[in-house]
């Protein structure tokens, strides 16, 4: 049953009001801002129904004291017997979520306190499916980043960093299709390892992370990696067939809470260290962060692929920093590679009375087009505010105007291809 603090001064008027409500909500009542402010600590209502004008605090300086102090909007709705519209609005402007007016039937007071409570169902509702990783269940990334931030603050327990290994060869050998069934598998194998009150999350491609709680014996990691590495190569081979034989497992990175901090982010960096470790003594393993823990060196070709080796690589064209972009055209001159051609794009706006959008808002989509566009081993970076350059290798001459024809016609039906238009130039290098 929902919660509803109910706060006035007047006690006939309070008691009249928690009558109304009764019946439909478990209601506490407070006759002061500094009682609801202790009630709300205690009993952390859905709602706040306050009286606006009140001696001491008034419903205004009770709202701005309680968002203060939890640092959330919370929902509100003043009764007044004011018909000043100036009170009214002071309140709109506080984030109040609904007026009142004194004296108001059962009836409409009811159907106000239910239009409220369904609006921050239907936002928290909206605000779980976007933390929500849309292929495998699990919290995307910026959701694990805040509430995992919350867990290390305040909880006991291992933080772990997980990677699917060897996953790219899944969709190379497979397509995607499949590697999107394994991922999914894979999210389920990490649940089924954890306890109800643990949290898991992913952070993009094949990297997950977890917390699970009251966990500080090197015991339960290594069941845990064993059970993981177990489970995917089972579920892999009921999803690609019994003579598959891509080596998938999962590499471990864990780091206990609070024995070694309590930041996120710090912890994130030693998880992140100790599942380097793992990648350079053959994958399909666990470490557990230490003081004393140390990167040991290469000991041979298979760990230096291993290290050199894209992880989490994406489709389309490799994004550069200029100095990076800059070292390998200079590298393919030195070659002589006749079949790769410079590229050179320009974002230029259009449509000048389109003041509420400009073009800096523009240029990360733009990038985004040009990637998609081109090939994995082609290479793009951003050499200015509007412009970008790519380097599109293992192609005749006559095949670079095909290309650039792809991107127009993808560029022209994307949302920004009325009001801006993408030029480009290229040559053979």
């Amino acid at each position: 049953m929902k919660k509803i603090l109910i706060v006035d001064d007047m006690i006939v008027s309070l008691m009249m009001t928690e009558n109304m409500l009764a019946g439909n909500y478990e209601t506490f009542c407070a006759s002061s801002g500094k009682e609801a402010m202790e009630v709300y600590r205690r009993e952390r209502p859905d709602m706040v129904l306050s009286d606006f004008r009140m001696p001491g605090m008034n419903g205004y300086e009770l709202q701005t004291a309680l968002q203060a102090e939890f640092h959330a909007r919370i929902p509100f709705m003043f009764m007044t017997a004011d018909h000043n519209e100036e009170t009214e609005n002071q309140g709109f402007d506080n984030g109040a979520m609904d007026f009142i007016r004194k004296p108001f039937r059962p009836d409409v007071l009811l159907r106000r306190v239910g239009n409220i409570l369904q609006t921050v169902d239907q936002i928290q509702t909206l605000k779980k499916a976007a933390g929500i990783d849309k292929l495998t269940g699990l919290l995307n990334k910026a959701s694990s980043e805040e509430e995992l931030g919350k867990l290390c603050k305040n909880s006991t327990g291992a933080l772990l960093m997980i990677d699917l290994d060897s996953f790219k060869l899944v969709n190379d050998l497979h397509g995607h299709a499949a590697g999107d069934k394994i991922l999914i598998s894979f999210a389920d194998i990490i649940r089924a390892t954890l306890k109800s009150s643990d949290l898991a999350g992913r952070l993009g491609g094949d990297e997950f992370i977890a917390f699970c709680h009251d966990v500080s014996e090197e015991s339960v990691i290594s069941q845990k990696t064993k059970f993981i590495n177990t489970k995917i190569v089972e579920a892999a081979k009921n999803l690609l067939g019994e003579d598959m034989n891509i080596p998938l497992g999962a590499s471990i990175g864990c780091v206990f809470v609070p024995q070694y901090g309590t930041d996120f982010k710090d912890l994130f960096k030693k998880a992140d260290k100790s599942l380097y470790i793992v990648k350079q003594n053959g994958k399909h393993g666990y470490s557990i962060f230490s003081d004393k823990q140390k990167i040991s060196d290469v000991t041979n070709l298979a760990n230096m692929l291993t290290i050199l080796d894209e992880r989490n690589q994406s489709d389309g064209a490799l994004v550069l920093p200029l100095e990076g972009f800059r070292s390998v055209f200079r590298f393919i001159r030195r070659g002589g590679n006749s079949k790769t051609a410079l590229l050179l794009f320009t974002l230029t706006k259009e449509n000048s009375g389109l003041e509420e959008v400009s073009i800096d808002e523009v240029t990360e989509e733009c990038m985004k087009y040009i990637c998609e566009t081109l090939r994995k081993n082609d290479v793009v970076t951003q050499s200015s505010s509007n412009q970008y350059i790519a380097l599109v290798s293992n192609i005749e001459f006559d095949e670079v105007k095909k290309v650039v024809g792809r991107f127009d016609d993808v560029w022209k039906n994307s949302p920004f291809g009325e009001n801006f238009s993408v030029d480009c130039e290229y040559e053979q290098i």
